[in-house]
């Protein structure tokens, strides 16, 4: 009898893991792989949870080696920690510290070549006794060359060797045999993440710096700077202040923009706009005999020629209007035009 009742008790427990009880008491029975996904999730968010408690004196100190390094960071592991070092090393070379990924098993093969004076080595590691690392780190500490541990063996032969040791151990692993990295690459990988934003910010490194580095693809269409697109020169469309509409018609059509600035002198008065136009011939008159004082907005908005073309976008948008004179920075003098159609065709929008 007593059998009986243990095996009742855990048909139970699996029945409640398994069910969701939805309101109104209509019960609906789980998959066991969502069951899992959800048990992996707990599991890594609590990894990751646990980092920020751990983040202390020795986290500065491994931001100032690196950002100190004469030379690289060089981020080495092997196995799956190697493939999270291949992702830090790249997310710090991205976001303005000069980094590259050295595997450590070519490292002893002839590829620690690549090492030089002032560089700094970021050595990952679970359990902190890889063989592989291990035998290149007596190489880098008679090379006297800096050393940050990212390991869950704080007693490790790695953690002894360093001159900085990371703790991302993790109370378990989300695999339930305890075997595959999960719940530990997932934390190394934060951890990688924190350096590199922690270094970014030390370096003042700003989105100007992001487009130089990233000049490809969406990333770097978006990081473009309106003076890149703008029109200028006899590409500009202008006329001077008193012009009659006759005639101010003609640069409109010949550009191909859609309006033309009014200059006194070099001082940009206002704009006229195929809008503009529009409006004057339903209010009625003879249009073409108005000068383009009449017609013309005054103080249309403009934008800074170092601004970055997503933020014309958003100005675009936010007042209805397909175009921006632009200004040199620091005074009120146009430099040239950008409109929506060159934002189109590099792909910002």
């Amino acid at each position: 009898m007593k059998e009986f009742h243990e095996k009742e008790s855990l048909v139970q427990q699996s029945f409640l893991i398994n069910v969701n009880i939805e309101p109104g008491n209509r019960v609906m029975k789980r998959a066991p792989e969502i069951t899992a996904a959800k048990r992996v999730f707990s599991i890594e968010a609590r990894a990751v949870r646990d980092l920020a408690k751990r983040i202390d004196g020795d986290f500065s100190r491994a931001v100032e080696m690196m950002f100190g390094a004469e030379g690289k960071v060089v981020v080495t592991g092997m196995g799956k920690s190697g493939i999270i070092c291949q992702k830090i090393a790249s997310t710090l070379a991205s976001t303005g510290t000069p980094a590259f990924f050295l595997h450590p098993a070519e490292g002893v093969h002839g590829d620690l070549g690549v090492l030089g004076a002032g560089d700094v080595l970021l050595a990952v590691s679970n359990s902190g006794e890889t063989e592989e690392l291990l035998a290149i780190i007596q190489i880098v500490k008679r090379m006297g060359l800096g050393m940050v541990a990212m390991t869950g063996g704080a007693k490790s032969t790695l953690a002894r060797y360093s001159d900085v040791t990371l703790d991302v151990s993790v109370e378990e692993e989300a695999c339930p045999l305890g075997l595959s990295p999960t719940a530990s690459t997932t934390a190394t990988l934060a951890m990688g993440d924190a350096l590199a934003v922690a270094l970014l910010e030390r370096r003042g490194f700003g989105a100007e710096d992001f487009a130089s580095l990233h000049p490809a693809g969406s990333l770097g269409r978006r990081l473009l700077k309106v003076e890149e697109l703008m029109h200028t020169g006899e590409e500009l469309p202008r006329v001077k202040a008193g012009t009659l509409m006759r005639d101010a018609i003609i640069p409109m059509t010949e550009k191909r923009l859609g309006l033309v600035g009014v200059f006194k002198g070099e001082r940009f008065t206002g704009v006229v706009t195929d809008g503009d136009l529009r409006r004057a011939i339903e209010r009625g008159g003879d249009v073409l005999a108005q000068r383009v004082e009449e017609v013309m907005t005054l103080r249309p908005k403009s934008i800074k020629g170092t601004a970055l073309a997503e933020s014309a976008i958003r100005l675009m948008e936010e007042y209805s209007i397909t175009a921006l004179f632009v200004e040199e920075d620091g005074s009120r003098k146009v430099v040239g035009v950008v409109h929506l159609h060159d934002l189109l065709r590099a792909g910002i929008v």
